[in-house]
């Protein structure tokens, strides 16, 4: 059973949002503000947080970066707000979705789903036998481990992450645009995605790259798109 924690200060969305999740057999676990969400996750297995960025004593930012210290669980960031800045930010400080305020019951739960899935695939839940590499140069993914290692060093990647880089490393050498990364990643269609994926790629480049500023795998090709160069 998957553990969900539920941060929000508007006691009525979280009550709400529960019904639905415990519906759906996930075990829910409430919190009211940032504090009370870190401290439910020292005490209680978290497998999946979703959390309102505005909230009173610690806000959704602070208590993501702080959860982002200790823990690769997906984050679902909730607000009222909708332009693309709020998001990116989000996305800066290590969420891996977002979410307007209103939303539907069942778009949250696509969401959750999909981001469980991930999480369970990167190995944080699961141990594999077999091992499947997938490389270029001293890029490295061991897709039954789930880990990623550049020159002998293990690279820590959030499951979004994850899924980008082993995406363009299976296809390393071909261009792809930022709304073909998306759909192929997020399984629905891209509709202005293309600072999402943009932040996701910075991301990464700072993890794999020793200078992300003149990249060796993850280049991009202006105008076209990403790739991951052969070597």
């Amino acid at each position: 059973m998957f553990n969900i924690l539920i941060c929000d200060d508007d006691r009525e969305i979280v009550d709400a949002i529960a019904i639905y999740l415990e519906t759906e057999g996930y075990k829910v676990l409430k919190a009211y503000n940032g504090l009370e969400a870190l401290s439910v996750m020292e005490s209680e297995e978290v497998h999946l947080l979703i959390m309102d960025i505005m909230m009173p004593e610690m806000d959704g930012i602070n208590a993501t970066l702080k959860v982002r210290e200790k823990s690769s669980i997906p984050v679902i960031l909730l607000s009222a707000k909708s332009e693309d800045a709020d998001k990116i930010l989000g996305l800066n400080i290590g969420a891996d979705d977002y979410i307007t305020k209103p939303f539907s019951p069942l778009e949250l739960l696509a969401r959750v789903k999909s981001q469980l899935r991930r999480y369970t695939q990167l190995g944080s839940m699961t141990d594999e036998d077999e091992d499947d590499i997938i490389s270029s140069g001293g890029l490295i993914i061991n897709d039954s481990s789930k880990q990623v290692t550049v020159d002998g060093n293990e690279v820590k990647l959030t499951p979004i992450e994850y899924d980008i880089l082993k995406f363009l490393t299976v296809n390393k050498g071909r261009v792809f645009s930022t709304t073909k990364i998306y759909e192929s990643v997020w399984n629905e269609d891209a509709i202005g995605t293309d600072n999402i994926i943009a932040v996701h790629i910075r991301h990464i480049r700072e993890k794999i790259e020793i200078n992300p500023k003149e990249p060796r795998y993850l280049k991009v090709v202006w105008g076209q798109g990403y790739k991951i160069e052969k070597r």
